[in-house]
């Protein structure tokens, strides 16, 4: 499944792939995924054609995979796994949500898990592009870009609640 963004010329090709979990109460999923890895692609300059699969799927996948990944044997709302060796020309990384998680974090946050998708999606998208958060300095220049994003498209600063105005540098 995969939706246009718009008349341009999208900078990714999304594919979305129902895994595992019922996420068809989620209004205009396939759009909202579109709309975010687009915006985190052009928002980090990559100009370069690919693909990019997005995986709605469970606590329990999510579970497992950062068992064997990840050393984590526990759900998490998401996963990125670049590219490895073998992968089709183009082909930039896998993203995997777990709906339960994704529901619970929402509901914690008071934000529509329609947001709370999106900015996840965003993330995913970011860690496939180079991005990552393990140092203070790296997670607050991959935070400045998620907000900056999501401010476009409409959601709050998910680390404060606030709607951003403007472009941060």
């Amino acid at each position: 499944m995969s939706a246009s963004l718009n008349a341009a010329a999208p900078l990714f090709e999304v594919e979305i792939v129902e895994d595992d979990g019922d996420w068809s109460h989620v209004a205009g999923l396939d759009q909202l995924i579109e709309t975010a890895a687009q915006a985190a692609a052009a928002a980090a300059g990559d100009s370069e054609p690919g693909s990019v699969s997005v995986a709605l799927s469970s606590d329990a996948v999510v579970r497992d995979l950062n068992g064997r990944f990840r050393s984590k044997p526990k759900p998490t709302n998401v996963l990125s796994f670049p590219a490895g060796d073998g992968a089709p020309d183009g082909q930039i990384g896998d993203i995997i949500l777990a709906l339960e998680t994704v529901e619970r974090e929402a509901a914690e946050q008071g934000v529509p898990v329609e947001h709370h998708v999106q900015h996840l999606v965003v993330h995913g998208v970011l860690h496939l592009l180079g991005y990552d958060h393990e140092s203070p300095a790296d997670a607050e220049r991959m935070e400045a870009i998620e907000i900056d994003i999501l401010s476009k498209l409409g959601i709050a600063n998910p680390y404060t609640g606030e709607l951003e105005t403007g472009t941060r540098d």
